[in-house]
């Protein structure tokens, strides 16, 4: 499949001077249909380990890009793995973020044509369906889908075999879809294995070459 993205600005990224706020991760607002959950059990399974004073402390450098409503509504525009993870473990929990958009409107339709806008919606459900309504977005981290060509991704980047590339929103999305248009043989987010190897081989060959992130014939992809 190919995915109608519309043109995206970059995440604006953190430095020395910019302001970060505690927020309760329950009430953030995902931009996002999905997630994959092979990496949400991961990042659940590192919280477990660390204290709540930890897990902030570690939140701290890993602070969350947000855009804000009038109204004072936070819209979470990338970290969405990592804190559906913790918030699967406490409901309570919190992390860091900063604003990179502070809204004159408090209209939910609004925000979410500025979201778009930017390029910082993903619209395509957990079998890539898509582009679906903005009106229709899940309001929860706990209501998103899970989509295995997203969790196949994770591990891929895991391994070294395709290079992070942070500013550009929904990064792992683009190369799921990418996947999705190449046979693979049947797997779950539980189970990646069976679709791994064929996976990793298309993703370091030269037909890939085009993609972002795309590292051809490293050692990672060997």
């Amino acid at each position: 499949m190919s995915l109608q993205l519309p043109p995206y600005q970059q995440i604006p990224e953190p430095d020395a001077s910019t302001e970060l706020f505690e927020v309760s991760i329950a009430a953030l607002h995902p931009t996002q249909w999905c997630v994959g959950l092979a990496e949400v059990w991961a990042r659940q399974e590192d919280f477990s380990h660390d204290s709540q004073r930890e897990q902030l402390n570690y939140l701290k450098r890993k602070p969350v890009p947000l855009v804000r409503s009038a109204q004072g509504s936070l819209w979470m525009v990338d970290r969405h793995h990592r804190l559906r993870g913790l918030l699967g473990l406490d409901p309570k929990s919190k992390a860091w973020g900063y604003l990179i958009a502070d809204l004159t409107t408090s209209d939910r339709s609004e925000v979410l044509g500025f979201l778009q806008q930017q390029g910082w919606l993903y619209l395509y459900d957990g079998r890539g369906q898509g582009p679906r309504a903005t009106k229709d977005l899940p309001q929860s981290l706990m209501d998103l889908e899970d989509d295995p060509y997203r969790s196949l991704v994770w591990k891929l980047k895991k391994e070294g075999a395709i290079k992070p590339e942070p500013q550009i929103p929904y990064h792992e999305f683009r190369w799921g879809a990418w996947l999705r248009s190449r046979p693979l043989p049947p797997f779950s987010s539980r189970q990646l294995n069976p679709a791994l190897a064929p996976a990793r081989r298309l993703v370091c060959s030269p037909v890939a070459r085009s993609m972002a992130g795309w590292k051809g014939d490293k050692p990672s992809c060997r």
